[in-house]
């Protein structure tokens, strides 16, 4: 009964045949890595922005730099529990609901993602104004995460790239 369902693809080359429980792993393996770097791009995104309002508001009296730890928000986004590889996979609960101004289980709209936990800086200098932001460690972050950022582009873009060229045959 699986065997009778074949895809057929044929590309200038002789006709190969691929069951669709593997052409279906294959496109999971492609989806699922694109959304990973989808997800960290968001957040290196997210975390440009907090990093950009801290340095808008260096002279602020009173104002607490904020940051989140990248590594942790992202593990919670894709929903990885721990950092290696695991071969028991949690199945994904999704909350639907009757009306989209319910809210979810962690008390956000309904559809939208959940924000990753915020950190305050703790000041490394004391200040008259009470303001923990600290420029120099303001613009390595923001350099860091910019390079992070690009850096994940590229991946995007090589794995387009990638499929693209096996798409074409080219």
């Amino acid at each position: 009964m699986f065997d009778a369902q074949r895809i057929h693809i044929s590309n200038k080359l002789p006709q190969v045949v691929i069951p669709i429980r593997r052409a279906q792993t294959m496109l999971n393996r492609l989806t699922d890595s694109l959304n990973f770097h989808a997800q960290a791009l968001s957040l290196r995104s997210e975390r440009q922005r907090l990093i950009a309002s801290n340095i808008a508001n260096a002279d602020t009296p009173g104002y607490v730099s904020r940051d989140f730890d990248f590594a942790t928000a992202l593990r919670q986004a894709t929903g990885q529990s721990s950092m290696g590889q695991s071969t028991v996979q949690m199945p994904k609960m999704t909350l639907h609901t009757a009306n989209s101004g319910h809210m979810n289980k962690q008390g956000l709209p309904a559809g939208s993602r959940a924000q990753p936990d915020m950190n305050y800086a703790t000041p490394s200098q004391t200040n008259l104004d009470r303001n923990t932001v600290d420029m120099d460690r303001e613009r390595a972050n923001f350099a860091d995460n910019t390079i992070h950022y690009e850096a994940t582009l590229r991946f995007i873009n090589g794995q387009v790239r990638t499929l693209n060229t096996a798409i074409t045959g080219q």
